[in-house]
């Protein structure tokens, strides 16, 4: 799972970075239609991330309410060996 959060955070970077070159392209060019991609590119690069931060925003309040899968998976420790595992717990 980290790797592909790595993966999905280096694609996410170099989108932004393509975005960034792509707005001074356009605002350096002179064309017909480069008025009307400039402000599309400028537009993307506010939006996209702004997208991208509310969806992480969403995926962590929807997960928030689940275990994480090291606790599900983990056994139960019952007895000395859960003790010795916790030992902030008080022991009345």
């Amino acid at each position: 799972m980290e790797k592909i959060r790595r993966i999905l955070a280096a694609c996410g970077a170099v989108l932004l970075v393509v975005m960034y070159g792509s707005t001074l392209f356009f605002a350096v060019t002179d064309h017909s239609q480069t008025m009307g991609l400039l402000k599309a590119s400028i537009v993307c690069t506010f939006v996209i991330p702004v997208l991208l931060y509310a969806y992480t925003l969403v995926y962590r309040t929807l997960q928030s309410g689940r275990p994480p899968l090291d606790e599900e998976n983990r056994p139960k420790k019952e007895g000395k060996e859960a003790e010795a595992a916790d030992p902030g717990q008080d022991q009345t």
